[in-house]
């Protein structure tokens, strides 16, 4: 398996990004680690390793992004607002700079995924940005942004609350039908540290089918912690069923 690492400047942070993508062909897999995560934790927490047959058939090539989740979300003593523009930034860097490097042709749709936090990212960036993908696989995330802002409301925080806005969509919104088209899969244990997870994944549940937005909301057992050891187990099953 080729191993490729990157490091790109980026415009929209000011700063350098690192990145890497593991295989060569196969439909581009855009994969977020957890919270503070960093561009090898999928690597080093096991998660590669499981995916390796999807790989190596030449079924998916997995691009590992990095975060700066200890400026954003994680920065619970710093300026919200502040906080939010930088997670804004970080978004746009994602979207617009390492999204268009990594695709082999414009308009390919990426599969994108991520644990916990990750899937929070996951979410985030296919309600917001549906055209630039075609499968979201979340696993045990929260998807309102006011989880790590307490308080602290304005329309960026807003926009990045996927729980939030969506319930607000109008029915003849565009990306609505654009939804429509998506693979959507949210899962999330009921065992240890998963209690606010499953909260928010229930509301989703709720708010995609007040919607009439297709999902896969698959809620694991008691048994089913927040954790790699289960997340592993659930990105090979998921997958599997993606791209078989």
């Amino acid at each position: 398996m080729r191993v490729r690492y990157n490091k790109q400047f980026s415009q929209a942070l000011g700063r350098y990004m690192e990145y890497k993508i593991y295989g060569e062909v196969g439909r581009p897999v855009l994969a977020f680690s957890t919270q503070n995560g960093h561009y090898y934790d999928y690597e080093n927490f096991g998660m590669i390793d499981v995916l390796m047959p999807f790989i190596e058939s030449g079924r998916i090539r997995v691009i590992c992004a990095d975060s700066i989740d200890t400026e954003t979300w994680s920065d619970t003593l710093g300026n919200p607002s502040r906080r939010i523009q930088r997670q804004e930034q970080w978004y746009h860097y994602i979207a617009d700079e390492l999204i268009p490097a990594v695709r082999f042709y414009e308009g390919e749709k990426l599969i994108v995924t991520g644990c916990s936090v990750g899937a929070y990212h996951a979410g985030n960036f296919l309600f917001r940005r549906p055209e630039l993908f075609d499968t979201l696989i979340a696993l045990s995330g929260v998807y309102h942004a006011y989880f790590f802002f307490d308080n602290y409301h304005d329309k960026l925080v807003y926009d990045n609350s996927p729980q939030d806005f969506l319930p607000n969509m109008p029915d003849d919104h565009p990306y609505l039908a654009l939804y429509r088209q998506k693979r959507i899969i949210l899962c999330v244990g009921r065992g240890k540290w998963e209690e606010d997870m499953l909260n928010s994944t229930r509301q989703m549940d709720r708010i995609l089918k007040e919607k009439k937005v297709p999902a896969w909301v698959d809620y694991w057992g008691y048994d089913v912690s927040h954790t790699w050891e289960w997340w592993r187990k659930q990105i090979v099953y998921f997958m599997g069923k993606v791209v078989g």
